[in-house]
């Protein structure tokens, strides 16, 4: 039948809405996150008219306002960032799984991608790595898996549909 896939790199944003929603939580981390996620947004040609920040108190709190915003009609991707780092605690093991698992859910649920660009770290060293360190930035990576996946479910959606045949 074939084989659909969407490299980022190729992706021209232009057009498409993208909604994050950011933990205040560790703001420190998940600041910088959102300064990643809007350069790659940036970077692929997306408005910043078309990019709806919305800010909640914690990683727990991101699947309930996913869900509203994917639900809403007002974007195609819903990027979720936040940062839950181990303590002494197990406070880290509820909040961790179920923000992963509310998110998952609103995915679903909606049929809207919702990008999981939570960092679940042991350490604030491990954090700050993924945030332009050593590993990388997460918070770029989550805004080009929504961009990907947007850009893979239109390829998806024109199978069924003989008007597309002429793309």
């Amino acid at each position: 039948m074939g084989e659909y896939s969407a490299a980022t790199e190729e992706i021209d944003g232009a057009g498409m809405r993208v909604a994050i929603v950011v933990s205040r939580f560790n703001g420190h981390i998940t600041g910088v996150l959102l300064d990643g996620a809007r350069r790659a947004l940036s970077a692929h040609h997306v408005a910043d008219a078309d990019v709806t920040v919305a800010w909640v108190p914690g990683a727990f709190e991101l699947p309930l306002v996913a869900k509203h915003l994917a639900s809403s009609g007002c974007c195609d991707s819903v990027v979720c960032l936040g940062a839950v780092i181990r303590g002494d605690t197990p406070h880290f093991d509820y909040v961790a799984g179920e923000a992963a698992r509310g998110l998952q859910e609103a995915a679903l649920a909606t049929g809207i991608p919702i990008v999981f660009g939570v960092l679940t770290t042991d350490t604030l060293q491990q954090a700050l790595d993924r945030i332009g360190g050593s590993e990388g930035h997460k918070g770029e990576e989550a805004a080009n898996t929504a961009l990907e996946m947007i850009e893979l479910l239109r390829r998806l959606a024109k199978l069924g549909d003989p008007s597309a045949a002429a793309d």
